[in-house]
């Protein structure tokens, strides 16, 4: 007999805590995405795990009334791996920034990616530390002038699309935190993705990192600065979309459209190519050559980590029975290093 479920509402996923994030922080414009489509996804409330690291994107647990862990710096990734290998079944979700995931985690993150877990990880990319009140982070400019680095940063920084793509992610995309609603539609189809989801979010730290985004979230500028990628659908982007992406041999090139040039010589994106080539290389793609590419880089089928882990188990467990601790303790390579210091092969029963 089905179970009819409770229709949730974004005030079931708001919590009693006073949210603490500076005024304006581009985080809230986050968190209320979230809480807003949460509800949307016909998932019981208590199926939901939010686990975090440390940093300012790190206090989310607090504010969602889902089941939440806050962790260790940069360890939220394998508490979240943990959590889903025991509990399959949940909705897992990692909300982290760009120092906690690319820093001291960054071991972390590239394993559950490349394992393909089926944990959606939201990167708040501030290119800043916030909650240390304003040192560079892995993802700031080089040049970049703060506390730790007075006379500019000499590093050059992670680009988290491309740690991510090379980690073997299935599934890699861009979004950007008042782009409400192209936020909401990346997380749907994170959801929607058997496996891992690495979505990174740009958000303005309006403290310590003030118009980060600026050049490409303006009106005025959005429409030159960004591109959308549409499983499917041409890169064309601008006010009236009279400009393209196509590939010039193996380099990509913007072109004015007219002229002979239309849509259809434009590159056409496709998302779900098994080969991660294409991906990396529009990842690539900055300012001033060339506008930000926002939306899915890439989303590819791959057996979920914790499915195989789970099949795995039940195979094993049909053709050998169920195991005990004990046949574990006196299986394989042990020896026992008796009183008089004498080592002998397998383990003697007390």
């Amino acid at each position: 007999m089905s179970v009819e479920l409770p229709v949730l509402k974004k005030s079931d996923f708001q919590t009693d805590q006073e949210v603490r994030w500076c005024p304006g922080c581009g985080d809230y414009a986050i968190l209320s995405a979230v809480q807003s489509f949460f509800p949307t996804l016909g998932i019981p409330k208590e199926n939901f795990v939010v686990v975090s690291g440390i940093g300012c994107s790190s206090r989310f647990p607090y504010y969602m009334d889902t089941f939440g862990f806050h962790s260790i710096h940069g360890r939220a990734p394998g508490i979240a791996t943990g959590i889903k290998m025991a509990r399959p079944e949940l909705e897992v979700w990692v909300a982290t920034g760009d120092g906690d995931a690319l820093s001291i985690g960054g071991n972390h993150l590239i394993h559950l990616l490349r394992r393909n877990v089926g944990v959606k990880i939201v990167m708040f990319n501030n290119r800043i530390y916030g909650l240390t009140k304003g040192q560079y982070s892995p993802t700031s400019e080089v040049g970049k002038r703060t506390k730790s680095t007075p006379f500019g940063s000499i590093d050059r920084p992670f680009n988290p699309l491309s740690l991510a793509l090379g980690a073997g992610a299935t599934f890699v995309a861009r979004t950007v935190d008042i782009f409400q609603r192209h936020l909401k539609e990346t997380l749907r189809q994170a959801v929607e993705h058997e496996g891992s989801a690495f979505i990174e979010v740009y958000q303005n730290c309006n403290i310590f990192n003030d118009g980060a985004f600026k050049y490409m979230t303006e009106k005025e500028s959005r429409d030159t600065q960004s591109i959308q990628l549409e499983h499917g659908q041409p890169l064309v982007f601008g006010k009236d979309k009279s400009l393209g992406i196509r590939m010039n041999c193996t380099q990509p090139e913007v072109v004015e459209l007219g002229d002979g040039l239309g849509p259809d010589d434009c590159l056409t994106w496709d998302a779900h190519d098994p080969s991660p080539a294409l991906a990396f290389l529009v990842a690539q793609l900055s300012p001033p050559d060339f506008p930000t590419p926002i939306g899915v880089f890439r989303s590819v089928s791959r057996p979920a980590y914790e499915l195989a882990s789970v099949a795995q188990v039940e195979e094993l467990t049909e053709q050998r029975g169920e195991g005990t601790l004990q046949d574990l303790i006196y299986s394989g390579e042990a020896w026992t290093v008796r009183q008089d210091g004498t080592v002998v092969s397998g383990v003697e029963e007390a």
